[in-house]
């Protein structure tokens, strides 16, 4: 029964995210001015793309929904949504809830958390076991994952911690300056996606990474394309750190594509 309602959860999460995304993708130019606090247009459209990849993600959990394969989604799913509405609580005096944007915001953020809340019960209850057989990671796709963990987690932690003036806040590598709000809802969102392959320094299933990988691939996809959208903003001469944002996304998602085609998508 948990497992029926928390796959229901996770589709409804999955059509809310896509919504949010789509009004915040195409409309970056009009939906800036009236979103739940003080961002950009090219914040508002990478705001877009978090949503887009994250309804992506949850479809595929949803739709697979076979627990040795999907954890580790609905892991990052819970991670994100507690982690953002606790950045919404603690600014909680900077939030504009002036139009129904920022409210469908809100509204997805509490049914992403319901959604986890019931599959943290089924897990509990259920206690569903992770399969610990097929084809394990090699060494270096081992080393891969730990670089990928380190640097990411970092980033993570760096946006959750650090004060507005510190390095690489001023426009150094994202290409705006951003508030204390936005930078921790960017932490935030790094961190769970850290957070959420920690797993699989223990499990090693090349079927789970592989379905993690393209569940999370949305992310990678649509934020490169609002970066790509908004290149005029970044000065790559002047800072090159910019350099960075893109290639960290082209870093992961570019060879992914040949894993895919090599060894399939974990399904």
């Amino acid at each position: 029964m948990l497992s029926t309602v928390s796959r229901a959860l996770t589709y409804l999460t999955a059509t809310l995210y896509a919504i949010l995304g789509v009004l915040l993708f195409i409309m970056p130019e009009t939906l800036a001015p009236v979103f739940a606090w003080k961002v950009t247009a090219f914040m508002t459209m990478t705001i877009g793309g978090w949503c887009l990849g994250n309804a992506w993600l949850a479809f595929i959990a949803a739709r697979r929904w076979n627990w040795s394969r999907v954890y580790s989604s609905l892991l990052y799913l819970g991670l994100f949504g507690v982690g953002e509405l606790l950045v919404v609580y603690f600014f909680r005096d900077k939030l504009k809830l002036d139009h129904p944007v920022a409210w469908l915001y809100l509204l997805t953020l509490i049914v992403n958390l319901a959604a986890s809340w019931v599959t943290l019960l089924f897990w509990l209850r259920a206690k569903p076991q992770v399969e610990t057989g097929g084809e394990q990671t090699s060494a270096k796709q081992y080393t891969m994952l730990i670089i990928f963990i380190v640097f990411v987690g970092f980033l993570g932690l760096y946006g959750c911690l650090a004060k507005i003036g510190a390095p690489g806040t001023n426009g150094g590598i994202f290409p705006e300056v951003m508030s204390l709000f936005t930078l921790r809802s960017f932490g935030v969102f790094y961190l769970s996606i850290a957070l959420s392959v920690v797993s699989f320094l223990r499990d090693r299933s090349i079927k789970a990474i592989l379905t993690h990988s393209i569940a999370s691939y949305g992310l990678i996809v649509f934020i490169t394309f609002a970066a790509f959208v908004y290149i005029r903003l970044f000065d790559f001469a002047s800072k090159p750190g910019g350099l960075l944002y893109f290639g960290a996304y082209l870093g992961v998602g570019i060879p992914l594509l040949f894993v895919f085609r090599k060894q399939g998508t974990g399904g």
